[in-house]
């Protein structure tokens, strides 16, 4: 199943990927289809896992790409079968709420940008730079601080226009937590959530929805995850990561992020990949969690499982054809423990 343009978009409330009949994303669970909704980041690899998923079992998964933040609404009232959020919770949250959550695949996110004359990679940005330009305080696209990093390229005198989220989102969580680290001035002022006080700019619902603002607008800058910047062939930006190296969005990137963490040593899951050290790491590395609640039909969390356990097993490769990165054989062998210890499955 190729990318499409169409298969990213959204169809009334649900962005639906294959369903019989219909199904609505408010139904939990039907004896052939699951339904899921969150993340928009991970929206891609579930569409791709669940066509293939079809096709050998008959069984559907409707997919809502609606956001972290309501996915996990969701998952809590019981709307659906599984969240979806790139913002962990914590193992507190979890405990309040009667859930688990397991991680999917390893990803990452970066700005684009509309700057005529200007091609994709020429760019070349640094977190402290990208917070001044997101609290308002960096406003031209020739601004000197951008042009130190850039020297040799003819910045355009055009003003910036900051795209961002509008809806509760755990690519904004990623973004957050990320500038958080990087600009003292950013963790006092706006912290990191997935839901941000914004002090300039325009706000796209979902992953799509930032993408095609930064098409249609001259001079903007907005975060996505790297899927839709392939997806979309959106012109990327060159980071400097924290060993101070410049740096393309890679799946050879996100990995390197990956290993600096153990996924299977901390409880939950609960890791954060952004700022992590090494040469080859690409600075906003994420991941995604599944959610599901300790007390849904037996049958219910089975058949999550079995879905997530295929992708496990036999989704890796479509995983990398839109650079979400496998898990690592000890994490997947964690996260069916986990699923034993608290679904009993």
């Amino acid at each position: 199943m190729n990318i499409s343009r169409r298969s990213f978009g959204r169809a009334a409330v649900a962005a639906a990927l294959i369903g019989l009949g219909g199904v609505s994303v408010s139904s939990p669970a039907f004896a052939d289809t699951l339904t899921g909704a969150g993340s928009s980041w991970v929206y891609p690899l579930v569409s791709k896992w669940a066509a293939a998923y079809h096709k050998e079992t008959g069984i559907a998964v409707n997919y809502a790409s609606i956001g972290s933040g309501g996915g996990i609404k969701q998952i809590e009232g019981g709307v659906v079968a599984f969240g979806a959020s790139d913002m962990p919770l914590t193992p507190e949250d979890l405990a309040k709420h009667n859930l688990i959550q397991f991680p999917t695949a390893i990803a990452g996110e970066d700005l684009v940008y509309n700057l005529p004359g200007v091609k994709a990679g020429e760019v070349i940005l640094s977190g402290p730079v990208v917070a001044d330009i997101y609290m308002g305080k960096i406003k031209n696209w020739n601004d000197a601080a951008i042009a130190k990093l850039n020297p040799g390229l003819k910045l355009p005198d055009v003003g910036i226009t900051v795209v961002h989220r509008s809806d509760g989102s755990g690519t904004t969580f990623t973004f957050a937590d990320y500038l958080s680290k990087v600009s003292p001035e950013w963790k006092s002022k706006l912290g990191a959530n997935t839901v941000i006080n914004w002090p300039a700019g325009v706000g796209g619902k979902g992953n799509e929805g930032v993408s095609t603002y930064v098409q249609q607008i001259k001079g903007s800058i907005g975060y996505v995850e790297y899927a839709y910047i392939l997806e979309s062939k959106l012109n990327y930006a060159r980071m400097v990561n924290s060993a101070g190296k410049v740096v393309s969005p890679s799946l050879a990137g996100f990995q390197a992020a990956a290993g600096h963490v153990d996924f299977t040593k901390a409880k939950d899951f609960y890791v954060i990949l952004t700022d992590q050290p090494g040469d080859d790491t690409w600075p906003i590395s994420g991941c995604t969690w599944q959610i599901l609640r300790k007390n849904a039909p037996k049958a219910t969390n089975e058949a999550v499982t079995k879905f997530f356990g295929w992708g496990f097993e036999k989704g890796q490769d479509m995983a990398k054809e839109i650079s979400f990165g496998p898990l690592p054989a000890s994490t997947v062998d964690t996260i069916k423990a986990y699923w034993k210890t608290n679904l009993g499955l």
